[in-house]
């Protein structure tokens, strides 16, 4: 586990756009934390990283987003709204991620359905806006630099 402290929202972009240069076809990366924390921030700089021209916005309401610019593909998705693993499996956002990165906001909702092979990536916000961001490598990520993403 490694917690990286971002005293600001673009220090946090940052911190995710370092992150793409670790990614391969096929990662899930599962961000957790409060309402306001700077998922969707996250996801923001990960794209960046990724070489994605579109900007990211919250999938939140459509559940799912593409995005297919970048040197890989991003699918990023928003997991408060479905209301069963059920209703996820129907996303088929694994499948559609194959070949990219899949981001899932809210994924310890889908935890038990999601590959044990991910990267767990929990955001906290700080009285002074500053943030905690706070990797867990699982599977293959163990094998991955991850201390590299803090600059």
């Amino acid at each position: 586990m490694i917690a990286l402290h971002c005293p600001t929202v673009m220090e946090t972009r940052a911190a995710a756009a370092r992150l793409a240069s670790l990614c391969r076809p096929g990662d899930v990366i599962v961000l957790s934390g409060g309402l306001g924390v700077g998922k969707t921030t996250f996801v923001g700089g990960l794209a960046d990283g990724l070489g994605v021209e579109e900007p990211v916005t919250s999938p939140t309401f459509v559940l799912m987003r593409s995005y297919e610019s970048g040197f890989l593909p991003l699918i990023h998705v928003d997991v408060y709204r479905i209301g069963s693993t059920l209703e996820f499996d129907d996303l088929e956002v694994l499948e559609q991620g194959r070949t990219g990165v899949v981001a899932i906001e809210w994924g310890d909702a889908v935890g038990g359905v999601l590959p044990q092979d991910r990267l767990a990536i929990d955001l906290a916000i700080g009285d002074d806006g500053s943030r905690t961001v706070t990797f867990r490598p699982m599977g293959s990520w163990n094998d991955r630099p991850i201390s590299e993403v803090g600059g």
